[in-house]
């Protein structure tokens, strides 16, 4: 992650996870990320929707030009891009995996603006709708309104493995040596 919204707000969310794959939605306290609530969004897990806004912080809709309630996410970005960003909304969301990517978009004066999207989800609860949230966040500044998103690169975020004890005590006898049981 490049951008510091990108990272206080990672950081925010993994701690609220603990041991879990993703923090409940309730758990997220809208005071504790006061500074990046204006590039905090939180989207409606709607494919045939497009993945609508149900929450979008200033920034973000500023950097549109309109508030963004109810408004797909996916529709945000060029038709070559599209079907890319529903696939990671979609991993995010059903494998509950946090994403990174790059973005650019066109700006009314035709510039390119470079953007970093975080894409987190949230525990799916039975009977409640599943949605996740994100950070939007321009890294130049000034950039009036933008269109035409692209997805320039993106990862998955995976949680570091741990080694057991009973793994390391395994490694310490080995001492370079290991054998790999299997069949014939």
């Amino acid at each position: 992650m490049k951008h510091p919204s990108s990272r206080k707000f990672f950081a925010y969310w993994d701690a609220k996870r603990g041991d879990a794959r993703a923090p409940d939605r309730s758990e997220i306290e809208p005071g504790a990320v006061r500074e990046l609530l204006g590039d905090i969004f939180v989207l409606n897990y709607d494919n045939d929707a497009g993945y609508p806004f149900r929450v979008a912080g200033t920034r973000v809709c500023a950097l549109l030009g309109r508030d963004l309630k109810d408004t797909s996410f996916s529709a945000l970005f060029t038709a070559d891009s599209r079907r890319e960003i529903e696939d990671i909304v979609s991993y995010v969301a059903e494998e509950m995996l946090a994403a990174i990517a790059g973005i650019t978009a066109t700006s009314d004066d035709g510039t390119t603006a470079h953007l970093e999207l975080l894409l987190l989800p949230f525990n799916n609860r039975a009977h409640a709708p599943i949605s996740l949230t994100g950070v939007l966040a321009p890294f130049e500044g000034d950039l009036g309104t933008i269109r035409d998103f692209k997805v320039t690169s993106w990862r998955y975020l995976h949680r570091p493995q741990k080694l057991v004890p009973r793994a390391l005590r395994k490694l310490a006898i080995a001492r370079g040596f290991m054998v790999y049981e299997g069949l014939r």
